[in-house]
């Protein structure tokens, strides 16, 4: 049945005193709501609404209207047989204070008229929609303790799901689902959180109204701010202006983060002990102190390290200083001789300038004398110059005329080129002429054989064919094909006939070759586990003999079901092993990797279509599974072993078992164990044994502390999979039956199968020789209709071959007229030739006389050199003479320009050298100034005696020098960071005592005052505990540790608490006593708490219970929040306390009036005192 929508109903609080009779006290009305209505639970202050005392079923479709109820003044008489004697105090209800608010708008705002006021920054009301389980809830929780309570699953932690989301936290603070989007409810698009904050009326400030919009596509939320759309960031700045801390767990723990804060580190707890019950500032102090300290240990590293750095350093230094001095005398001495080669330039650069001048010199000196020589033999050479120069003309003239006999040469050639092409192009017209002829007479011959063909169609038209019925020749045809289809569909009729026996032979054969695997398989162990696994699970079976047949085509080996891979070592235990198995994980295949995985699950399921098959991937080697304990402590236990310890079988199979089954982590024994070897497993990793005839499980719900567990015994069954049966002789009797008549019946196939086949060629035979009548009925009905086609044809062939004729004499006509025009060009063509026979003839001439001149001008040439060499030989000494002496002006010449050469090479190796920059003043003043009478033999000289001084001195390291002087500057600069290190030390130390004098004395004084509120809790249950600050030695900051101690026992001593020493409920009592102490120092304006409770013993549930009521009903304390599936009777409750009961079922109804809690209080008073 759907869950109904139940109407909102809201009814607010006030306390008012009334009179009652003398010795009788005033009591208030105490609510219980349940979907089961079996229990009751009590509160003072009543609110009954959706989502206050009496909150709506998740499925609640439907916000309504807000409806006022009047309340009733119950007195003491009514009163007392619903109330506990717990439950006593001089306030009432007053009927005018219940009901009265205020609403804001559309029923946003809403006050609580009450002598209790909100803090500021504490929950006034939650208004949800389609949030998880909700449709539409509003909860008005009251300032005090709120506890809210109701069956598992109602939607109690949805309320906390709601506070931390809807203040603008994250969903990583609830540990549950990671995206907003998820707490929509299940087929809603979005969902809406309105929490309204108290304000400040000190201040006259308004409450504050925070709503998130969350929408379920792309994961987004928009919120709101007094009905203005902010950021996120807004109204997280909002909620920590108020104090409000969702991500401390002293003031916000849901139920999934129970575990989390019980795992918080004492340290961890400190800190989240400073955010809760301490003012921004100590943090920050505390934080600071931390900062500091790592500083100061950084430096302080860094400073000692640095302290041995340079003792070492130092220490190196002093052993090499004498070797060090050594290898500097000889990088002097090295220096001295680098600077001697140095001035080997410059020297070489004042002898050659020196030389060069002299040259310079000389040369001047040769030149005046070359001149004077010149103008001296200057006559006797002037006819020979001016023969020269004739002889240069007549040379010129030689050539000139040369070229031009050339250049008409040239010229004649042309034209007898151009005679040439003309005689081709005449030649090739009188070709085209004869051409024209040759097709003149194929076309004559063409025109005969035309005329020809005309009077042969002529004769053929006279002639005509005989008649022809082609309808007749169809028929018959077509009768021959009826026949041929007829013999085909008798053949494909007995090749049906002939594969249906073929299948059934084929099928009666596998089944007779199965029958004969099964005889076989009965005389071996193998097949008996076969046999048997047919009877389990056919599938399966079926399954395994494909595997085996195609083993081949895994990557790894797919190895069977357990129950035939494995077996059991000792009979013994096989009842036991057995029952840790269910059916499907005796029939599980093994696959080693995925793909083979893949490749059998295709070939099983989607290709043959098996469905009781089992398929697992085992990628664990055997070695990796690993028991919970060792085999030593497994025996003290009182086990004969791990499970896996009594299999055979391969390891991938026995991997699969592990995982799937856990053998490797159940212990088996014969016997029953004893009651201490069975309570301390209670305590131990091994959740699964089994022992004598039962198997036992345990589940562990540590969520809710160690104690938390439940244990399952079944009884184990009879063992069927691994037990050993006898051959049935009456099973092997009816194989052999079967395979005897399916012989038989394979000889009848086979008979039938011969048969069948000679009827069909019998057939075959019979259609080859109906095809060929067909064939050559279709050859003679061809043959007519072509020759019928061709009479018809005729005329239109006479026509187009008289058409043809005529065009052929009229191409006679046109040839004749294409010949006289070629006889045109031929006449043309002969006069351009003659033409050219006489230009080349007037070339020729022209060629004659220019060979002439040219034959003139060599001989004048000739005579020119004769007479040119009969003065060279007069005057052949003087020429000697000159040009011996312009000789030695060129070696003079040379010689000065060598000295140059070499003058500027070494300046510019000086000038290379004066620029070099590493040269100091000192160096580069030796290398320039040279002594006067220093010659580059005696700089030689004085390098090599400086090279015979360095050999006397020994070489050593050539880096020791270079490492030497590094080294001290890394002393120097390590002796500076020393220094700066010490003062920075000094500084840090003077700051850090300067905070921590103001930090420390305020963290005493708080743990002082929480220790006192958790001793005073522990005291009121007949314990004791203690708070305080364990304080790190070395000053280290990040180790201060909150240090709880309690004691639950008369004869023991204050203990730390831990995970060790006290149980789980002792654990649970310390943590809430704990939170609770921070509750009157608290700077958060609410607390929530959510099933903390879990795991506690009735009695410390009880004593818990009523430390809470005390602690958080008390005057000006922060607003409280505890959520609990669960309740004891008879729970002390207190006037400022408020219980919300959550229902929910299908059966909640529509109407809010059938759930009035004022009539189900009345009915049960009337009952009461009448029992």
């Amino acid at each position: 049945m759907p869950a109904r929508p139940l109407r909102r109903r809201r009814v607010h609080d006030s306390d008012d005193e009334q009179e009652v009779e003398k010795g009788e006290e005033a009591r208030s009305a105490s609510l219980a709501a349940s979907s089961s209505a079996t229990s009751m639970s009590k509160r003072a202050r009543l609110s009954t609404s959706q989502s206050g005392t009496l909150s709506p079923s998740p499925s609640a479709r439907s916000h309504q209207q807000h409806q006022d109820v009047d309340t009733r003044t119950v007195s003491p008489a009514e009163s007392s047989a619903v109330l506990p004697d717990s439950y006593r105090s001089d306030l009432g209800l007053d009927s005018e204070a219940v009901g009265q608010r205020t609403a804001n708008g559309d029923g946003g705002a809403v006050r609580t008229l009450s002598a209790d006021q909100h803090q500021p920054g504490s929950i006034v009301r939650v208004k949800l929609r389609d949030f998880v389980t909700y449709t539409a809830a509003e909860f008005l929780p009251g300032p005090s303790l709120n506890m809210i309570i109701g069956p598992n699953g109602t939607g109690k932690s949805t309320l906390v799901c709601a506070i931390c989301l809807g203040l603008g936290w994250g969903p990583q603070h609830l540990g549950r689902a990671k995206d907003v989007a998820e707490y929509v409810k299940h087929g809603c698009h979005d969902s809406s959180i309105e929490i309204e904050l108290a304000g400040n009326p000190a201040e006259k400030q308004p409450n504050h109204i925070v709503r998130r919009q969350i929408r379920r596509e792309g994961n987004k939320s928009q919120f709101f701010i007094n009905g203005k759309p902010v950021p996120q960031k807004a109204v997280l700045e909002l909620a920590r202006s108020l104090s409000i801390q969702i991500d401390n767990l002293c003031q916000f723990l849901p139920q999934d983060k129970v575990c989390e804060f019980a795992a918080l580190t004492p340290v961890e707890l400190l800190h989240s002990t400073q955010r809760a019950a301490a003012p921004p500032y100590m943090l920050k102090m505390h934080d600071d102190l931390k900062e500091l300290r790592s500083k100061q240990k950084t430096v302080q590293a860094d400073h000692a390290v640095d302290q041995e750095t340079l003792a070492n350093l130092d220490s190196r230094q002093d052993m090499l200083r004498a070797d060090v001095e050594r290898l500097r005398q000889r990088a002097e001495i090295q220096g001295r001789v680098l600077l001697l080669e140095k001035r080997r330039p410059f020297i070489g650069y004042r002898q050659s300038r020196s030389r060069w001048l002299g040259a310079k010199a000389d040369k001047k000196t040769a030149q005046t004398s070359l001149k004077a020589l010149e103008r001296e033999v200057a006559p006797s050479l002037r006819a020979v110059n001016e023969k020269q120069e004739q002889c240069a003309q007549a040379e010129k003239d030689v050539k000139r005329r040369e070229r031009a006999l050339e250049r008409a040469d040239v010229a004649a050639d042309g034209m007898l080129a151009r005679q040439r092409e003309l005689q081709e192009q005449i030649r090739d017209l009188q070709q085209e002429i004869q051409a024209e002829k040759n097709r003149d007479k194929d076309r004559r011959e063409e025109e005969k054989r035309i005329q020809r063909s005309i009077s042969n169609l002529e004769r053929q038209m006279e002639e005509a064919p005989d008649d022809f019925d082609p309808a007749a020749y169809n028929e018959r045809i077509r009768e021959k094909q009826r026949t041929i289809r007829e013999l085909q569909g008798t053949v494909s009729d007995l090749k049906g006939t002939q594969a249906t026996l073929t299948r059934d032979g084929q099928e009666k054969n596998d089944r007779m070759l199965q029958c004969r695997r099964e005889l076989d398989d009965m005389n071996s162990q193998t097949g008996l586990k076969t046999a048997k696994l047919r009877k389990v699970s056919s599938e399966t079976a079926q399954a395994w003999d494909w595997v085996r047949e195609h083993q081949d085509e895994f990557e790894h080996r797919v190895y069977g079901p357990p129950m035939i891979e494995c077996s059991v070592k000792d009979p013994q235990y096989i009842d036991a092993i057995e029952s840790l198995l269910q059916r499907n994980d005796f029939l599980t295949f093994t696959c080693q990797s995925r793909n083979d995985f893949k490749k059998l699950s295709d070939q099983l399921m989607t290709n043959m279509r098996l469905a009781d098959v089992t398929l697992q991937c085992s990628t664990l080697s055997l070695a990796q599974q690993r028991s919970p304990v060792p085999e030593e402590q497994m025996r003290r236990y009182g086990f004969d072993g791990w499970a896996l310890d009594f299999l055979n079988g391969p390891d991938a199979v026995l991997s699969m078992l592990c995982n799937s089954c856990k053998i490797h982590q159940t212990g088996v024994a014969l016997r029953d164990l004893s009651s201490e070897q069975y309570d301390a497993l209670q305590d131990c990793p091994v959740s699964s044994w089994v022992t004598g005839r039962a198997s036992f499980q345990i589940t562990r719900r540590r969520e809710y502390g160690a104690a938390a567990m439940s244990t399952r015994v079944r009884d184990i069954r009879k063992a069927q999979y691994w037990t050993d049966q006898p051959v049935d002789v009456g099973a092997r009797d009816g194989l052999q039956a079967r395979i005897a008549k399916w012989q038989a019946e394979l000889q009848d196939i086979q008979t039938k199968s011969r048969e069948a086949q000679d009827e069909i060629d019998q057939c075959r035979q019979r259609a080859t020789v109906v095809n060929g009548d067909k064939n050559a009925l279709e050859a003679e009905k061809a043959e007519k209709q072509k020759a019928q086609s061709a009479f018809k044809a005729l005329p239109t062939r006479i026509a187009q071959l008289k058409e043809k004729l005529t065009a052929r004499k009229t191409a006679g006509a046109e040839l004749k007229t294409r010949v006289l025009a070629i006889h045109d060009k031929i006449d043309q063509q002969t006069l351009d030739k003659a033409e050219a026979a006489l230009e080349y003839a007037n070339s020729v001439e022209k060629l004659q006389s220019l060979q002439q001149d040219l034959m003139r001008a060599e001989l004048l040439c000739l005579e020119a050199k004769a007479d040119l060499e009969s003065l060279t030989e007069r005057n052949q000494d003087v020429k000697d003479k000159l040009e011996q002496r312009r000789q030695e002006v060129s070696a003079i010449v040379k010689t000065a320009e060598e000295a140059a050469a070499d003058a500027k090479r070494l300046l510019a190796e000086c000038q290379r050298i004066q620029a070099d920059p590493d040269h100091s003043e000192e160096d580069h003043s030796f290398v320039t100034n040279l002594p006067e009478d220093q010659t580059p033999e005696s700089l030689e000289i004085e390098i090599q005696a400086e090279k015979a001084r360095l050999e006397l001195v020994h070489s050593g390291n050539p880096n020791a020098i270079a490492e030497f002087d590094n080294r001290q500057r890394t002393i120097d600069r390590l002796r500076e960071k020393t220094n700066r290190s010490t003062e920075q030390l000094a500084q840090l130390s003077a700051l850090m005592a300067d905070v921590r004098s103001h930090w420390e004395p305020q963290l005493d004084a708080l743990m002082s005052q929480i220790s006192a509120a958790f001793s005073h809790s522990f005291d009121k249950i007949g314990c004791a505990g203690q708070v305080s600050v364990h304080k790190a030695a070395d000053s280290d900051f990040d180790q201060w540790s909150i240090q709880i101690q309690v004691k639950f026992r008369e004869n023991e001593s204050l203990a730390v608490l831990n995970a060790h020493r006290q149980s789980g409920g002792e654990r649970a009592v310390s943590t809430i006593f704990y939170l609770m102490a921070l509750q009157s120092l608290a700077r958060a304006p609410f607390r929530v708490v959510d099933e903390i409770n879990q795991g506690m013993d009735p009695r410390n549930e009880r004593l818990v219970h009523e430390r809470m009521v005390d602690i958080a009903c008390e005057e000006h304390t922060s607003q409280y929040f505890l959520i609990t599936p669960k309740l004891l009777e008879g729970l002390k409750y207190h006037p400022r306390m408020r219980v919300h009961c959550i229902a929910s079922g299908e059966y909640m109804p529509q109407e809010a009036e059938k759930v009035d809690i004022w009539k189900c209080v009345e009915r049960r008073r009337a009952i009461e005192p009448a029992a």
